[in-house]
């Protein structure tokens, strides 16, 4: 068995852009979570969660974005909203055929965020 990272295992940064594209698609196409994103420019934003998600699944990518917790603050994300946000990522996740324990790998190194993001109940 070879070594490699979950990040070598997603196809690296195009095939995660990929699949950020996807996500964000399945994001803004939900009226739950689309006012989040009403005054943001899109294409900065895909490619900053692609240095984001290639950075927290061992790419040699730097990300160098704010922490989360000032990055979220202020915008009394609930539980129910960043499950939803999760969904839509292992959906679009599912959508490039990713292996089930590489997608289960992923959502579990976004959810070491969650408290730093949500705000409310």
């Amino acid at each position: 068995m070879t070594d490699t990272t979950l990040y070598d295992r997603l196809g690296g940064e195009e095939a995660i852009g990929a699949v950020v594209t996807e996500f964000y698609d399945r994001v803004l196409a939900d009226e739950r979570l689309e006012p989040y994103f009403e005054d943001t420019d899109m294409s900065q934003q895909r490619a900053h969660q692609t240095r984001f998600l290639s950075s927290v699944t061992g790419g040699p990518i730097q990300y160098d974005g704010d922490d989360m917790g000032t990055a979220h603050e202020g915008m009394g994300i609930s539980h129910a909203d960043y499950d939803a946000i999760a969904a839509h990522l292992d959906d679009a996740l599912g959508e490039f055929d990713v292996a089930d324990a590489d997608r289960k790998a992923v959502l579990e190194a976004v959810e070491s965020y969650r408290e730093a993001i949500v705000e409310t109940t």
